[in-house]
Protein backbone atom coordinates (compact mmCIF):
# COMPACT_ATOMS: atom_id res chain seq x y z
CA UNK A 1 0.00 0.00 0.00
CA UNK A 2 1.28 3.46 -0.89
CA UNK A 3 0.51 6.64 0.91
CA UNK A 4 0.79 9.95 -0.86
CA UNK A 5 0.93 13.26 0.87
CA UNK A 6 0.27 16.10 -1.48
CA UNK A 7 0.84 19.54 -0.17
CA UNK A 8 -0.90 22.24 -2.09
CA UNK A 9 0.46 25.53 -0.96
CA UNK A 10 0.44 28.67 -2.92
CA UNK A 11 3.74 30.48 -2.79
CA UNK A 12 3.69 34.14 -1.89
CA UNK A 13 3.46 36.53 -4.80
CA UNK A 14 6.29 38.84 -5.77
CA UNK A 15 4.36 41.78 -4.35
CA UNK A 16 3.92 40.11 -0.96
CA UNK A 17 7.60 39.09 -0.80
CA UNK A 18 8.60 42.66 -1.74
CA UNK A 19 6.24 43.99 0.95
CA UNK A 20 7.71 41.69 3.57
CA UNK A 21 11.23 42.84 2.68
CA UNK A 22 10.20 46.51 3.04
CA UNK A 23 8.70 45.72 6.44
CA UNK A 24 12.11 44.54 7.68
CA UNK A 25 13.28 48.15 7.34
CA UNK A 26 10.45 49.60 9.41
CA UNK A 27 11.67 52.28 11.80
CA UNK A 28 15.05 52.54 10.09
CA UNK A 29 16.58 55.39 8.10
CA UNK A 30 19.15 55.25 5.33
CA UNK A 31 21.27 57.75 3.44
CA UNK A 32 21.21 57.76 -0.33
CA UNK A 33 22.89 59.12 -3.40
CA UNK A 34 21.69 60.00 -6.87
CA UNK A 35 22.78 57.31 -9.30
CA UNK A 36 21.14 58.68 -12.47
CA UNK A 37 19.62 61.92 -13.68
CA UNK A 38 21.02 64.36 -11.18
CA UNK A 39 21.87 67.81 -12.53
CA UNK A 40 23.33 70.84 -10.82
CA UNK A 41 20.51 73.14 -9.71
CA UNK A 42 17.82 70.43 -9.73
CA UNK A 43 17.28 70.76 -5.98
CA UNK A 44 18.74 67.31 -5.28
CA UNK A 45 22.43 67.44 -6.23
CA UNK A 46 24.64 68.37 -3.31
CA UNK A 47 21.90 67.76 -0.72
CA UNK A 48 21.82 65.08 1.95
CA UNK A 49 19.26 62.46 0.87
CA UNK A 50 17.54 60.39 3.56
CA UNK A 51 14.71 57.89 3.54
CA UNK A 52 12.95 56.81 6.72
CA UNK A 53 10.66 53.77 6.70
CA UNK A 54 8.55 55.53 9.28
CA UNK A 55 5.13 53.89 9.26
CA UNK A 56 4.37 50.23 8.58
CA UNK A 57 0.73 49.23 8.74
CA UNK A 58 -0.86 46.02 7.50
CA UNK A 59 -1.56 47.43 4.02
CA UNK A 60 0.32 50.75 3.97
CA UNK A 61 3.98 51.69 4.31
CA UNK A 62 4.98 55.36 4.40
CA UNK A 63 8.55 56.38 3.64
CA UNK A 64 9.46 60.05 4.05
CA UNK A 65 12.20 61.14 1.62
CA UNK A 66 14.19 64.15 2.82
CA UNK A 67 16.23 66.30 0.45
CA UNK A 68 18.44 68.47 2.64
CA UNK A 69 16.11 70.45 4.92
CA UNK A 70 13.12 69.82 2.62
CA UNK A 71 10.82 67.37 4.42
CA UNK A 72 7.91 67.67 1.98
CA UNK A 73 8.01 64.23 0.33
CA UNK A 74 6.61 60.89 1.47
CA UNK A 75 6.38 57.76 -0.65
CA UNK A 76 3.20 55.88 0.23
CA UNK A 77 2.98 52.22 -0.75
CA UNK A 78 -0.23 50.25 -0.36
CA UNK A 79 -0.89 46.56 -0.87
CA UNK A 80 -4.30 45.28 -1.97
CA UNK A 81 -5.17 42.04 -3.78
CA UNK A 82 -1.47 41.20 -4.27
CA UNK A 83 -0.89 44.43 -6.19
CA UNK A 84 1.15 47.40 -4.98
CA UNK A 85 0.40 51.06 -5.47
CA UNK A 86 2.87 53.95 -5.11
CA UNK A 87 1.74 57.49 -4.37
CA UNK A 88 3.75 60.63 -3.68
CA UNK A 89 2.41 62.69 -0.77
CA UNK A 90 3.77 66.25 -0.95
CA UNK A 91 3.24 68.65 1.95
CA UNK A 92 4.06 72.25 2.76
CA UNK A 93 6.00 73.07 5.91
CA UNK A 94 2.71 73.81 7.72
CA UNK A 95 1.53 70.28 6.88
CA UNK A 96 -1.04 71.28 4.27
CA UNK A 97 -1.08 69.28 1.02
CA UNK A 98 0.79 70.68 -1.95
CA UNK A 99 -1.32 71.32 -5.05
CA UNK A 100 0.72 68.61 -6.78
CA UNK A 101 0.34 65.56 -4.56
CA UNK A 102 -0.98 61.99 -4.60
CA UNK A 103 0.45 61.20 -8.01
CA UNK A 104 1.91 57.80 -8.81
CA UNK A 105 0.74 54.49 -10.16
CA UNK A 106 -0.37 50.93 -9.57
CA UNK A 107 1.51 47.79 -10.55
CA UNK A 108 -0.09 45.94 -13.43
CA UNK A 109 0.85 42.56 -11.95
CA UNK A 110 2.31 41.12 -8.75
CA UNK A 111 5.85 41.79 -9.92
CA UNK A 112 8.97 40.21 -8.50
CA UNK A 113 10.24 40.02 -4.92
CA UNK A 114 13.03 42.51 -5.64
CA UNK A 115 11.42 44.92 -8.10
CA UNK A 116 8.03 46.57 -8.54
CA UNK A 117 6.93 48.83 -11.43
CA UNK A 118 4.33 51.59 -11.19
CA UNK A 119 3.12 53.13 -14.48
CA UNK A 120 1.38 56.49 -14.07
CA UNK A 121 -2.30 56.16 -13.22
CA UNK A 122 -5.21 58.27 -14.47
CA UNK A 123 -5.10 60.53 -11.40
CA UNK A 124 -1.49 61.35 -12.26
CA UNK A 125 -2.33 61.97 -15.91
CA UNK A 126 -5.13 64.34 -14.90
CA UNK A 127 -2.97 66.16 -12.34
CA UNK A 128 0.27 66.36 -14.36
CA UNK A 129 -0.40 65.69 -18.07
CA UNK A 130 3.34 65.63 -18.89
CA UNK A 131 3.74 62.78 -16.38
CA UNK A 132 1.26 60.52 -18.21
CA UNK A 133 4.17 58.41 -19.47
CA UNK A 134 5.97 58.22 -16.12
CA UNK A 135 7.03 54.84 -14.86
CA UNK A 136 8.37 54.52 -11.34
CA UNK A 137 10.07 51.42 -10.05
CA UNK A 138 11.58 50.44 -6.76
CA UNK A 139 14.21 47.77 -6.31
CA UNK A 140 15.04 46.16 -2.99
CA UNK A 141 17.90 43.73 -2.55
CA UNK A 142 20.15 42.63 0.29
CA UNK A 143 22.18 45.86 0.13
CA UNK A 144 19.96 48.65 -1.16
CA UNK A 145 16.60 50.30 -1.77
CA UNK A 146 16.51 52.19 -5.07
CA UNK A 147 13.76 54.58 -6.21
CA UNK A 148 13.62 55.22 -9.95
CA UNK A 149 11.63 57.38 -12.36
CA UNK A 150 11.62 57.25 -16.16
CA UNK A 151 9.45 59.44 -18.35
CA UNK A 152 8.96 57.20 -21.39
CA UNK A 153 9.61 58.96 -24.69
CA UNK A 154 12.01 61.47 -23.13
CA UNK A 155 15.54 61.52 -21.75
CA UNK A 156 14.20 62.10 -18.25
CA UNK A 157 15.41 59.57 -15.71
CA UNK A 158 16.05 59.84 -12.00
CA UNK A 159 17.41 57.24 -9.59
CA UNK A 160 18.42 57.46 -5.96
CA UNK A 161 19.90 54.48 -4.15
CA UNK A 162 19.98 54.01 -0.38
CA UNK A 163 22.50 51.76 1.37
CA UNK A 164 20.34 49.54 3.59
CA UNK A 165 23.37 47.90 5.21
CA UNK A 166 24.14 51.11 7.11
CA UNK A 167 21.18 52.53 9.04
CA UNK A 168 21.61 56.17 10.07
CA UNK A 169 20.12 58.30 12.82
CA UNK A 170 16.38 58.75 12.46
CA UNK A 171 15.49 62.28 11.33
CA UNK A 172 12.77 64.45 12.79
CA UNK A 173 9.20 64.14 11.51
CA UNK A 174 8.35 65.06 7.93
CA UNK A 175 6.12 68.02 7.26
CA UNK A 176 2.51 67.21 8.10
CA UNK A 177 3.34 64.57 10.72
CA UNK A 178 2.79 65.31 14.39
CA UNK A 179 5.58 63.09 15.67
Amino acid sequence: MFAFNFSFCQSETGAVQFWEKLNTYCGQSFEGEITAGGKEGDGFVGKKLLMHVRSCEENRIRIPFFVGDDKSRTWVLTLADNILKLKHDHRHEDGSPDKVTQYGGRSTNSGLPEIQFFPADQETSDLIPAASTNVWWITVDEKSFTYNLKRVGTDRIFSVSFDTTKPVETPSAPWGWEK
